[in-house]
């Protein structure tokens, strides 16, 4: 015999506000960064979409004339816009991979217990904090060609004097330097936090099996870092197909704005500033942007489908390790 269900009470009103304000409580405490978001991020992004559609001057950004495509087209065809595009990956290339390298081998470094741990990634900070201008300016002293620090280093091995800002690799190796100055200690933190969370015991067994430092680094440190590498090349990546402060101020200027005398080291961030603030023609520098932007998401894109295959592929190694064992 079951006793029959007692009937609920009728909530009262201010019960019924209490429970819809609970439920809505998560939302507003994330509504704020939505607000923001789609004030300074969503809506500019489709407006900057909406303005490459159009023809428009920088003296009248109001007057816009539909233009369709013809900003994409023509950019396509512009070999300057080609050559910022080259630059931008060669720079980044030489700047990212020395970049990662050197911040791994600090943090492998750091990792270790050494007197002044604190001191040490303290002061791997310090080149993140300097503003580009400041840092910048201080390696364009270094790099002069007549004055500079490093030509006269080079000049007491006999290496003739280099001219660094008007010769195109020296002019891109002197702006990567830079990057790589500023960003590896930052960087190295990460990977030093995330050598912190590998579980030292899998470096116990390692060494139990007569592993030295190397094969540790190579076997137990890597694989644990592996998430981790991904996502500093990613950021790495965007932040090199965005770079634009250090090729504008090295030389500073009209030459700064281009790139060099011969647009040697003109990245497509400068080239898009050039088009939309020297040239006036806002509707062609979105069309950069939008392209910039796409260019982006191809680059993760292709990331995330190498990630997820490597790591398919460790899944599918470790299953058969564990199967032969």
């Amino acid at each position: 015999m079951t006793t029959p269900r007692l009937a609920a009470a009728p909530l009262t009103s201010g019960q019924r506000w209490r429970r819809r304000g609970s439920k809505a409580a998560p939302y507003s405490f994330i509504a704020p960064f939505f607000v923001l978001f789609a004030a300074f991020g969503l809506f500019p992004l489709i407006y900057t979409g909406y303005v490459s559609l159009h023809r428009v001057r920088l003296q009248n950004p109001d007057a816009m004339s539909w233009v369709g495509f013809d900003n994409y087209t023509t950019l396509l065809q512009d070999e300057f816009f080609w050559n910022s595009l080259k630059n931008t990956f060669t720079i980044g290339v030489i700047s990212t991979v020395p970049q990662l390298c050197l911040a791994l081998g600090l943090a492998h470094i750091l990792n270790y217990k050494l007197r002044g741990r604190t001191f040490f990634r303290v002061a791997m900070l310090m080149p993140y904090a300097t503003s580009v201008a400041a840092a910048t300016l201080v390696f364009a002293g270094l790099f002069g060609r007549d004055y500079g620090m490093l030509n006269w280093f080079l000049g007491l091995f006999g290496v003739d004097p280099i001219d660094w800002f008007n010769e195109k690799w020296p002019s891109q190796i002197a702006i990567s330097s830079i990057v790589t100055w500023r960003w590896t200690g930052y960087n190295a933190l990460i990977y030093l936090a995330a050598m912190q969370a590998i579980p030292h015991d899998r470096y116990e067994s390692a060494m139990l099996d007569g592993a030295n430092r190397w094969h540790q680094f190579r076997h137990v440190t890597l694989p644990g870092l592996r998430p981790t590498i991904i996502f500093t090349i990613i950021v790495s990546t965007i932040g090199a197909l965005q770079i634009f402060g250090e090729p504008l101020l090295l030389q500073g200027g009209t030459t700064g704005m281009n790139g060099g005398a011969s647009r040697q080291y003109q990245t497509t961030g400068l080239y898009m500033y050039q088009s939309g603030w020297q040239y006036f023609s806002l509707g062609k520098a979105a069309a950069i942007a939008w392209l910039l932007f796409l260019l982006i998401l191809i680059v993760i894109g292709i990331n995330a489908v190498i990630a997820r295959y490597r790591m398919k592929s460790a899944a599918a190694a470790s299953s058969s390790a564990k199967e032969t064992r």
